[in-house]
């Protein structure tokens, strides 16, 4: 058994990286647990976009009716794994019995709340870095490809809400430098602004990797195989047998939380939501903010020289091998596009920790001391993660979280507790 100082942080995605970073600034004594995958996470692989205007939740009546008509075997990005239905099945009766219009609009407040600091979070992480370039605060663009689809887009993103970003018809500019680009109609679309992009995904985790390395935190290569709770502390069980015991422990490892937090009785209804995307050399691309095709579900963001195709949202166990058909599916997106790739093309998956509320998990546990909880953030791990980092760093340092974190305390997924709860309240 090996004594730990200090907060051992369970997670090397931008999460997990952020948390740890914020909490060595703020004086703890951190050691970092990076599994080392050899995988690249989520943070790696998406597209890169702060998604500020994304505060409507995705649990709720209206994704729950669409649902269908979104299955991947119809043309659409959603796809659940036959294989795989013992992991999903239970989570989806989760996520339909969170989908209803009181659980809609309390979502969308906790969410609110969460991402309108999401930028600003974003622009003091990247100052602190010496890196303000990390952060490129252009907008994004939504474009249809028929005027049905482009009026019906148009009138629910007006509708919508979209807390601290703006939109607009796109302009006549920016419609016709597209039509240069693109083979396919466009029929219309919008201009967000205050929305943005990190320069370069692989660039950002290096540098917060640095920022942790020269703040003197330390990291330790090992994977957490099982949490126990020894006298009310949290103990490490590695998956090369050795034991860590530090004083506190943040777990912020993805979809691999779900399994650690369940292990010291925590209900934490986590699945993996796989992405995939295509990236290849920009040379035929302008250098534009990303760029969503919404009839596809398909978003092109530039990184420097090269392009990413980012789609696709597969329900199943992050262990299981990649869907080549989601691959061929971007190619034939691109080729109707009139999209080129140069050079080699990177295939990549990579799983999102999602909820079934669409809810992260932030807080502090109930049940054994000294045990703290970042996951769940679904396809805002990139755009919350700097906001998170501070919570959390506040959370822990125990002064006062800026946002309210009872929305997403975990116990709101066990029933028995949280009925205990109400009555001792």
């Amino acid at each position: 058994m090996r004594k730990a100082a200090g907060t051992l942080v369970i997670g090397s995605g931008v999460v997990g990286k952020t948390c740890a970073l914020a909490l060595r600034r703020a004086g703890e004594t951190v050691t970092l647990l990076d599994p080392q995958a050899p995988s690249r996470p989520a943070s790696y692989g998406n597209a890169g976009h702060i998604a500020i205007e994304q505060v409507e939740p995705l649990a709720s009546p209206a994704a729950v009716t669409s649902a269908f008509g979104r299955l991947f075997a119809l043309g659409g990005p959603l796809d659940f794994r036959l294989g795989d239905i013992a992991a999903w099945g239970p989570w989806a009766a989760r996520f339909v019995a969170a989908s209803t219009p009181g659980g809609a609009v309390r979502g969308r407040r906790a969410l609110g709340a969460l991402l309108e600091d999401a930028l600003p979070a974003w622009r003091r992480l990247a100052a602190s870095l010496d890196r303000p370039d990390l952060l490129v605060e252009r907008g994004h663009l939504v474009v249809w490809e028929s005027p049905a689809s482009a009026r019906a887009g148009l009138a629910a993103w007006r509708a919508a809400d979209t807390g601290q970003a703006r939109l607009a018809p796109l302009p006549d500019a920016e419609t016709a430098r597209l039509r240069r680009l693109v083979s396919a109609p466009i029929a219309g679309g919008a201009a967000f602004e205050n929305t943005g992009q990190v320069s370069d995904p692989v660039l950002m985790l290096r540098l917060l990797d640095e920022a942790f390395d020269a703040s003197g935190g330390e990291r330790r290569l090992g994977r957490a195989a099982r949490l126990e709770s020894v006298d009310g502390q949290v103990e490490v069980l590695l998956d090369d047998g050795q034991r860590l015991t530090p004083e506190r422990v943040l777990v912020a490892g993805g979809v691999g939380s779900g399994a650690l937090m369940r292990g010291l009785g925590h209900a934490a209804p986590v699945i993996a939501e796989r992405g995939y995307h295509l990236e290849g050399g920009a040379d035929h691309w302008d250098d534009l903010p990303p760029v969503v095709f919404e009839d596809r579900s398909l978003i092109l963001t530039r990184f420097g020289d090269r392009l990413r195709a980012a789609s696709f949202v597969e329900f199943g166990r992050e262990a299981s091998p990649p869907d080549p058909r989601k691959w061929a599916r971007l190619r034939r997106h691109l080729s109707e596009l009139g999209v080129r790739l140069e050079g080699p093309v990177a295939e990549w998956m990579g799983a999102r920790p999602t909820l079934p509320d669409y809810l992260p998990a932030i807080g502090a546990s109930r049940r054994v001391g000294g045990l703290y909880y970042a996951f769940g953030h679904q396809h805002l791990g990139l755009t919350l993660a700097a906001a998170t980092g501070e919570l959390v760093a506040a959370l822990m340092g125990g002064g006062a979280p800026s946002v309210d974190l009872a929305p997403f305390d975990l116990d709101r997924f066990d029933r028995g507790l949280g009925q205990k709860m109400r009555k001792t309240a």
